[in-house]
């Protein structure tokens, strides 16, 4: 059985229609990437997905349960941690704050504190700059910080979206071999990224999104080979 399906969904902002029906499917322990030019939907599915905005039409299905209908904080406690576009830090709080709140769905304090310590051993930065307001961070510190604090309420899976974005390419270097870390240690990822070479790179599989719709699929290093993608989005 997937760890999260995706069944005929479809989104609309007002009258416009962003996902068309698409179906799609993430195994336990998968790397997933979603890859597409700018306003293929990307972005869209994974909100839909954490309850951030409504499904139209279809089913959103994670470990066997329907959660179409359910509210984005009540998704966090059942397993699923959304990073989202744009980092989304809390500025004005410290680094340690910030990622306090990633926990705020747990009780247990010397738990929460474990967590926290594995956080600073994935991202040694946050530790240096723990009392630090997160506003005062650079780019790539606050994806750091982002993803860590989506990892502090313990997730089956992290939806990701764009953490590549705006970053050197040293620092995407990082943040993807961060990412294969994360799903080294049992965590399940689905990857949104316009960076399509380095998210097929990492991905056991890939789906291509284009104007609301899924148009290919497949295992990630053979899209990797395919020539329409090479054309489209690897710039070859």
């Amino acid at each position: 059985m997937a760890m999260l399906e995706i069944k005929d969904l479809e989104v609309y902002y007002g009258v416009i229609q962003a996902i068309k029906g698409i179906s799609f499917q993430v195994n336990q322990g998968e790397v997933i990437a979603l890859i597409g030019a700018n306003g293929a939907g990307k972005t869209t599915t994974l909100q839909t997905i954490t309850g951030m905005l409504p499904a139209k039409k279809g089913q959103i299905i994670f470990e066997g349960e329907d959660i179409t209908k359910v509210p984005g904080h009540k998704i966090v406690t059942m397993g699923m941690a959304h990073v989202p576009e744009g980092r989304r830090v809390f500025a004005n709080l410290t680094v340690f704050e910030n990622l306090k709140l990633g926990a705020y769905t747990r009780k247990d304090k010397s738990e929460i504190n474990e967590t926290i310590k594995k956080v600073y051993q994935s991202f040694p930065r946050l530790e240096e700059r723990k009392n630090q307001s997160a506003g005062t961070l650079s780019g790539g510190e606050q994806q750091m910080l982002a993803m860590g604090r989506a990892l502090m309420s313990k997730p089956r899976i992290v939806l990701m979206d764009e953490p590549s974005m705006g970053l050197s390419p040293i620092l995407v270097e990082e943040i993807f071999n961060i990412i294969k870390e994360i799903s080294a240690s049992g965590t399940t990822v689905l990857l949104v990224e316009q960076n399509a070479k380095k998210a097929l790179s990492i991905a056991d599989r890939a789906y291509v999104l284009e104007t609301g719709n899924i148009v290919l699929s497949g295992d990630a290093k053979e899209l990797m080979n395919n020539e329409s993608i090479k054309k489209a989005y690897l710039g070859e």
